[in-house]
């Protein structure tokens, strides 16, 4: 089938929410291999999700109690064809509908970033179409522009903005004054929160990954029952966690050499809600102090339920949290990114390579 004849467009060089909504629609095909979801997607326009597939490999990694890198990428290999011609499925568009092709980049694992931009390459040299590259923490920001096809259009968030980039890999807090401008304004010390997570899931003899498994115990437990510490490392937009897991630790190994049983729901609900009182309150105290206009909580923390409902209860701006399905990584948001590069003339070529060390402080607007 031949490629469909695209229209010129003349796109400003700084695009408002206003001008975005009166361009032609621009679809992009998103592909997501960072760690261990293989994942492709087709958007429209930067906001409409006309489909999201994902292929997770939880079950793979749970014995390990963490992601094996090489089995990570040798499973990207294995599913990325199938995952590419499903989200294309689910969009009912061919592959020369598609206007660009937006890729991750980095952060993330070297070998599952490899295969995910090999065969956005190999696509981008077969159609001819643009490839953008894309941070895979930028996408995390933008996964609160997107609403799926069959809702009405979301209203984009305003800015200036305050975002809390919180997931497995990554806690920072990014102040965003426009499209594609960040300003990093602090970030974890040591272990992001959703590592901290795992860790003390794995302590307490919990399922991988560590988030839901914590979640699920603590619905149980009393989240005063331990007074665990909270790092608030004052003058400072910063996290650190590690004397939260340190303490956590000695209460377990205290327990244990008493012959106690431990209450495991009870510990649980309180490392939880140490974590939960730092991001919200550090959060908060950025917007107030950045007069940001919305706050943003994306990542695959923000799934987290305790989360949601102290910021949602404490903050007097208004909060946006993504849907479940777009906390974790997928490419939509990955296409939702690549949408606002395209529109700023973003396109790189075929000799890019992945940047498994890509800070979001290092990631500028296009030329």
């Amino acid at each position: 089938m031949p490629r469909r004849k695209r229209q010129p467009q003349h796109l400003p060089s700084t695009p408002t929410d206003e001008a975005v909504a009166s361009l032609p629609a621009a679809r992009l095909l998103g592909i997501e291999t960072s760690c261990d979801e293989t994942a492709a997607a087709v958007v429209e326009n930067g906001h409409v999700i006309l489909s999201n597939a994902v292929a997770t490999q939880i079950d793979l990694h749970a014995k390990y109690g963490g992601v094996f890198p090489e089995v990570a990428s040798r499973q990207h290999i294995l599913t990325i064809h199938a995952i590419i011609e499903e989200a294309l499925k689910q969009a009912h568009v061919s592959l020369q509908e598609v206007d660009a092709i937006a890729v991750t980049r980095g952060p993330g694992l070297a070998g599952s970033l490899v295969v995910g931009m090999n065969v956005a390459k190999g696509l981008a040299l077969a159609t001819g179409l643009p490839l953008i590259g894309v941070n895979h923490l930028e996408a995390h920001v933008y996964s609160a522009w997107l609403s799926p096809s069959s809702e009405m259009l979301t209203p984009p968030p305003n800015f200036p903005l305050v975002a809390l980039i919180v997931s497995g890999g990554h806690t920072e807090l990014v102040l965003m004054n426009e499209h594609l401008n960040y300003q990093r304004l602090g970030g974890t010390l040591d272990d992001a929160a959703g590592e901290a997570f795992d860790k003390i899931a794995r302590l307490l003899g919990l399922s991988y990954p560590g988030g839901p498994s914590i979640q699920k115990a603590a619905e149980e437990g009393n989240p005063h029952a331990f007074n665990f510490p909270r790092a608030w490392l004052e003058g400072s937009w910063d996290f650190s966690f590690s004397g939260l897991k340190t303490a956590v630790l000695r209460e377990v190994r205290r327990m244990e050499e008493s012959g106690r049983s431990l209450p495991i729901s009870d510990l649980a609900a309180s490392f939880q809600s140490a974590v939960v009182d730092v991001l919200v309150g550090k959060t908060l105290m950025a917007a107030q102090a950045f007069r940001a206009k919305e706050v943003l909580i994306v990542g695959g923390v923000s799934a987290n339920k305790a989360l949601r409902q102290t910021i949602e209860a404490q903050s007097t701006f208004p909060v946006r949290i993504p849907p479940l399905h777009l906390c974790t990584d997928n490419a939509a948001m990955t296409a939702a990114a690549g949408y606002f590069r395209l529109i700023q003339g973003q396109r790189d070529s075929l000799d890019i390579d992945v940047l498994p060390n890509w800070l979001l402080s290092e990631v500028m607007p296009p030329l």
